[in-house]
């Protein structure tokens, strides 16, 4: 009994020491971002990374999702006699749902990852260690060009998504399920607002946010060899993934 309780109030303490390490890193960024010199070479760069190298895996994703979205939405409506609300269907989904969660999960895999790998490679080798000795601060220096390149980057992104969602969902409404183009189109702009695109994008802000942060903190904070590296780039997919989930919930409930 008594092993049992040391173990669970190890884990507690554990779990509450690493929320804390996150949140002063979070500070200590935002505080850094606000302070000069400010390194756009730097943020244009992880911008490129961040954003640019994900476009390919981002059109992928939103345009076979719109497409899924009129397959599916069509069979149900085509039950009721309403097959044109696919379009309006397909529209809602992707800006206030699935765009941005979507495109935050396929970055978080592609540029969250590699952000945790090679913080985590400069802290094994003692590179964050060196600069430390150079009197530059490894956050101004290292994660804030990449927490500023996530908030900035995940909205376009998601734009493209939404964009590239809806106009997937045209094409197998449209053109492979033969639905009126012209209802089609009606419907998503009757039903969709403003609010559902920008309330979409402020969620991709957060997402964001999130997962340039985690794979940040993982790297920064990684030890143990290159075993540690493979362990933090797991643990920050993981970690950033759930809290994109979790956060979406939390922000649907705000917003909607």
């Amino acid at each position: 009994m008594y092993s049992f309780i040391y173990y669970v109030g190890r884990k507690t303490i554990g779990i509450i020491e690493e929320m804390g390490r996150i949140l002063i890193l979070l500070f200590q960024a935002f505080v850094w971002m606000a302070l000069p010199p400010y390194r756009f070479k730097a943020i244009v760069k992880q911008m490129e990374f961040v954003g640019v190298k994900s476009i390919f895996v981002v059109v992928l994703t939103g345009t076979f999702t719109g497409g899924v979205l009129a397959l599916q939405s069509h069979y149900g409506f085509k039950l009721f006699g309403a097959e044109t609300l696919v379009g309006s269907i397909v529209a809602l989904s992707m800006t206030r749902e699935l765009g941005p969660v979507l495109t935050a999960l396929m970055v978080n895999g592609r540029a969250g990852s590699a952000m945790a790998a090679e913080l985590g490679t400069m802290r094994v080798t003692e590179q964050i260690d060196a600069l430390d000795v150079m009197a530059t601060n490894p956050v101004k220096y290292l994660i804030v060009p990449r927490i500023i390149a996530g908030i900035v980057m995940l909205p376009v992104l998601t734009v493209v998504a939404d964009f590239l969602g809806i106009l997937g969902g045209y094409f197998v409404g449209v053109i492979l399920l033969k639905i009126n183009s012209g209802m089609f189109v009606a419907n998503i702009l009757e039903y969709l607002d403003l609010d559902d695109i920008f309330h979409g994008l402020t969620k991709s802000v957060f997402f964001g946010l999130i997962l340039t942060h985690i794979g940040c903190y993982k790297g920064f904070y990684t030890k143990g060899g290159a075993e540690g590296v493979g362990k933090a780039t797991t643990e920050a997919v993981v970690i950033s993934s759930v809290l994109i989930l979790v956060s979406d919930y939390f922000l649907t409930s705000i917003m909607f």
